[in-house]
């Protein structure tokens, strides 16, 4: 058996692994596209909403619903607060600064992030790119979205398909020469994401130890180009 598939989903091993210690949660702070979570030792954790309404006080995290979105995105923020600070990033890097695609024959990008595409444009990279939850005219037909994933050599992952479910399904399906870089600010860092399926590397976000601003950003609505200027790029 390959030994990338015994885990558990992501948030169901990181639970069972971690458990959720009330005790370590200072807030919880919930905006209509993010929310986040901060540690009492300041830590800040994030997770997108995808515009769902979330309302969940710390107490209700006493009995984690992995069926449940809200208590997924929420899960989501608490480990990326309580393990993306143990890592030591010694760079800086921007996913397209990190890895040659020039590399690859067969790139998709699953969740639209406009201005990574924008750079695969400028530098003449052919990618394909699925969308479920918004619509444009830079986006391939979602029914297409499955076929493609099967035959790429390279597949960017947004790190929401860790709390909307649809993480092991995608990581499964990708053909085993495919190197997998799962991005975004809810991306959960830690090592055992390593041990699913083709996962190369990760780009996700830190911030500063209590910065509030972090949440006033995310408490008045605004997304992921507005709270990032208080916030390093990361990788691992």
């Amino acid at each position: 058996m390959n030994k990338k598939r015994i885990l558990n989903e992501p948030l169901k091993h990181f639970v069972n692994k971690h458990g959720v210690d009330l005790s370590k949660i200072e807030k919880i702070a919930c905006g209509q596209r993010y929310s986040a979570v901060i540690l009492k030792n300041g830590n800040i954790g994030v997770c997108a909403n995808l515009l769902k309404h979330i309302n969940l006080a710390i107490e209700d995290l006493k009995k984690p619903d992995l069926n449940d979105t809200g208590h997924r995105i929420i899960l989501n923020a608490y480990f990326n607060s309580l393990l993306n600070y143990a890592n030591r990033y010694e760079k800086n890097l921007d996913i397209f600064e990190a890895v040659d695609f020039t590399h690859y024959k067969d790139i998709v990008m699953v969740g639209l992030f406009k201005p990574l595409l924008e750079k695969f444009n400028k530098s003449g990279i052919a990618i394909h790119v699925f969308d479920k939850i918004k619509e444009s005219s830079l986006l391939e037909p979602i029914t297409q979205e499955m076929p493609y994933i099967k035959k790429a050599d390279a597949l960017i992952l947004t790190a929401t398909s860790i709390f909307n479910g649809t993480f092991m399904e995608i990581v499964d399906h990708s053909r085993e020469k495919c190197d997998i870089f799962l991005l975004g600010p809810s991306a959960i860092m830690d090592k055992d994401m390593f041990r699913y399926k083709n996962i190369k590397g990760i780009f996700g976000a830190v911030f500063d130890p209590g910065d509030e601003r972090v949440l006033d950003t995310i408490k008045q609505g605004f997304g992921t180009k507005k709270f990032i200027q208080y916030g390093r790029k990361v990788t691992i």
